[in-house]
């Protein structure tokens, strides 16, 4: 089932995303601050890429924040009620410049931190953190972790994840974006450790 998607955002992460979502049939609106930026984007996705104006009602019905951590919440409450309704998909890490540590204060998350600036009727849903964008451009099917409070906004974003031949993973509540943002810090210690950036986290079913 294909979604319809607006992606906030130009950078590295955006085009891998975006690409994946027009490879799966998605409808895709690039937004960024750089009007130019976003139509090179669009262009460069091609299928039904298209752009939208930053600040506006966005066109999709899942919004992926791909910015930042420390630009996410300054760009909800800039867009305020224009996400009124909408799944916002925090795809952010939050660890230190140094990665030896995450910058949110303990029992919370930036996802949840993203939650407080957005309308009631916003829903975020924590994902894809744990996937570097390098490595989601390889299009290889991996599995992507995600946490979320609102059971039809979770479900959306499965579909989406699906949509990109790629394994969604539901690890529970937005209280659990606290314990993916460490994945997404861990993931950091391996690669800086020997295992280098050429990595995923994955979980095994095992029968």
């Amino acid at each position: 089932m294909s979604s319809s998607i607006s992606i906030i955002g130009l950078g590295t992460y955006a085009r891998a995303l975006g690409s994946r979502a027009v490879e799966g049939g998605n409808a895709v609106e690039v937004i960024g601050r750089d009007a130019a930026k976003a139509k090179d984007l669009a262009a460069a996705l091609g299928g039904a890429a298209s752009t939208g104006t930053f600040g506006t009602v966005p066109a999709g019905d899942i919004v992926i924040l791909a910015v930042p951590y420390a630009s996410a919440v300054p760009v909800v409450t800039q867009y305020g009620d224009a996400l009124a309704g909408k799944v916002i998909v925090d795809i952010s890490n939050t660890f230190a410049a140094d990665a030896t540590g995450l910058v949110t204060p303990e029992g919370t998350s930036g996802a949840q931190e993203i939650a407080k600036a957005l309308p009631p009727s916003a829903h975020v849903v924590k994902a894809f953190n744990t996937v570097f964008g390098h490595v989601l451009a390889l299009g290889r099917p991996l599995d992507v972790l995600f946490a979320g409070d609102d059971a039809q906004a979770k479900a959306s974003v499965s579909e989406f994840i699906e949509s990109l031949g790629l394994r969604p993973r539901d690890v529970g509540g937005l209280e659990m974006a606290h314990w993916l943002e460490g994945a997404g810090l861990l993931m950091m210690g391996l690669a800086g450790h020997g295992a280098g950036f050429n990595i995923a986290l994955g979980v095994d079913v095992l029968s």
